[in-house]
């Protein structure tokens, strides 16, 4: 349990986040294989929202990154700072 309620707060926008990430990632991989019909309305509203959601922050590192030959690990790379952005907030939270 956090003692901050503002860093309680954040912590769980982060995990809102990250949950809405790993939505795109998904989608996007079932999306590619072909699994899911991208010509559905729904699916189209569902994946411009969640590409809206997540593109802001996943665009400046893929400005950064090299080219990996088709290969985005931006999204890995995304998860793993606001992870350890959260447990550093947990981490200071409690000092």
């Amino acid at each position: 349990m956090i003692v901050n309620p503002l860093v309680d707060l954040i912590v769980k926008i982060i995990y809102l986040y990250n949950c809405a990430l790993t939505a795109w990632l998904i989608l996007s991989w079932l999306i590619a294989f072909g699994i899911v019909n991208r010509h559905q309305p729904f699916v189209q509203r569902i994946n411009f929202a969640l590409f809206r959601l997540t593109d802001p922050l996943l665009r400046p590192i893929r400005k950064h990154m090299p080219d990996l030959g088709g290969i985005d690990i931006s999204p890995i790379i995304l998860i793993l700072f606001l992870n350890f952005i959260s447990n550093e907030l947990i981490y200071y939270s409690f000092r």
